[in-house]
């Protein structure tokens, strides 16, 4: 904290033979030793809490993209479901329903799949691999959903103690300043 906080003598200026001190935080100068302590150490925990809701807006933004992911792989596995079973072929073809979403969401994401000519056909093959890689894509966004979340958590942590030691510094900065008065009053 103490890099937050500049301390400047004031000329010509003092109390009982005591030099009189003004204290500057950032850009706020002209502060009183118990302000100054109170803005830097508040500042800190602003800064704290600023990067934690930064770090939720990601997390969020992974979450979205799984939902999306998955809502594409609902579909691909519905047409899945469409398939014959009993006489199977690679190049058995089926339409999946919603196919230009799907497109629209494997492009966002870069996810690759292999369409028919016709636009909303896959065959057997290229479905099974579609399902693969759309899954893979879910597998890999959770793992760092869980990882962000575990930084996240870190970032909540730091934030509370800021806080709290905020509110030590400042308790601390006003017993030291009374036990001053009183020891002037003694």
């Amino acid at each position: 904290m103490s890099k937050l906080i500049s301390a400047e003598v004031i000329t010509d200026n003092s109390v009982y033979g005591v030099r009189q001190m003004q204290y500057t935080v950032g850009k706020e100068s002209g502060r009183n030793f118990i302000d100054a302590v109170s803005i830097a150490a508040f500042k800190q925990a602003v800064a704290i809490e600023d990067a934690t809701t930064a770090y939720s807006h990601v997390v969020k933004a992974r979450q979205s993209k799984i939902d999306e992911l998955s809502e594409a792989l609902s579909y691909i596995a519905k047409a899945v479901g469409k398939l014959d079973n009993k006489n199977a072929k690679s190049t058995d073809k089926v339409s999946v329903d919603n196919a230009e979403w799907v497109k629209g969401i494997a492009a966002k994401y870069e996810v690759s799949l292999t369409w028919e000519s016709n636009g909303n056909q896959m065959t057997r093959g290229n479905l099974q691999k579609a399902q693969t890689n759309v899954q893979y894509a879910i597998e890999r966004e959770d793992n760092d959903v869980q990882q962000d979340i575990v930084t996240l958590q870190s970032y909540i942590s730091k934030r509370d103690n800021a806080y709290s030691n905020a509110a030590k510094v400042i308790r601390k900065a006003n017993q030291a300043a009374g036990s001053t008065i009183n020891n002037i009053g003694a």
